[in-house]
């Protein structure tokens, strides 16, 4: 009986899971090593933002939504350091290794495009989750928020890395230099971010400015953490969470597809 197995057969079941894990390990490894860059720096900033605003503003500011207002922007700030770092982990991972030309090396192993999503999903999900328990302990100590809903933050937490990992991945697929995803970066992600109610409450905005942050996933996002933790909210989490889903399966389903052709990545 001939055992051999012709070119291109799987030899690890309809899972690999050894090249998965070790996809997502490399991915943690990566973004570990620089640790004070990864986690330590998003934490700085959350602090500094937390002064500035507490400097510049203090007392004076009065209540938003019926609650202080650094305890209002808290739960932005947190949300802001997962997204930010969910998307620089897969969108540098990529994008460095295609400049390199080493990208083929996570190519030609034997992994199917779900389980290349997978992989890097998984580092983005570990450093936006890794990077939240720091600012979170800083908002608990430094404010005395507590946390109404845990089950719903720890689902925003998960779902906010999920979207901004694979729109980090969608990027690095679609830039083929650092220019462009700077371009990327800082007229799609940062505006979304700063438009998304993180300092203020949508309410205090004109009408269309309002009906747009209605259709920005990131509001949904901030709203959802900010109901998480204070237990107040501008929209309903339940159709943020819909949205947020509906955004993050697109997403997904776009960055599977370009890793089945190899969209951009192969020459």
């Amino acid at each position: 009986m001939d055992n051999t197995r012709q070119m291109g057969t799987r030899r690890f079941g309809r899972v690999n899971w050894l090249g998965m894990t070790t996809l997502a390990e490399r991915e943690t490894r990566r973004f570990m090593a620089v640790w004070s860059q990864t986690v330590m720096a998003p934490l700085i900033t959350a602090v500094l933002f937390l002064a500035v605003f507490g400097l510049a503003l203090g007392t004076r500011r009065g209540e938003v939504m019926g609650v202080p207002f650094l305890n209002f922007i808290a739960p932005g700030i947190l949300m802001m350091s997962v997204i930010q770092n969910a998307f620089a982990n897969t969108s540098s991972s990529i994008l460095v290794a295609k400049v390199q030309g080493n990208i083929v090396d996570t190519l030609m192993p034997p992994l199917s495009a779900g389980e290349m999503l997978a992989g890097y999903l998984a580092g983005a999900l570990a450093r936006g989750l890794l990077v939240s328990l720091p600012v979170l302990a800083l908002m608990t100590a430094y404010l005395g928020t507590g946390l109404a809903h845990p089950v719903w933050l720890a689902l925003v937490l998960v779902l906010g890395s999920v979207l901004m990992g694979s729109l980090g991945i969608v990027g690095a697929i679609y830039a083929q230099k650092f220019d462009q995803m700077s371009v990327i970066s800082n007229f799609v992600i940062t505006p979304l971010t700063f438009l998304s109610g993180t300092f203020y409450s949508i309410e205090v905005l004109p009408p269309v400015m309002r009906a747009l942050c209605h259709v920005n996933p990131i509001f949904y996002l901030i709203d959802g953490a900010r109901y998480a933790i204070l237990g107040v909210s501008d929209s309903s989490p339940w159709i943020g969470l819909g949205v947020c889903g509906a955004a993050s399966a697109g997403l997904c389903a776009l960055c599977w597809y370009w890793f089945r052709i190899g969209h951009r990545l192969k020459p």
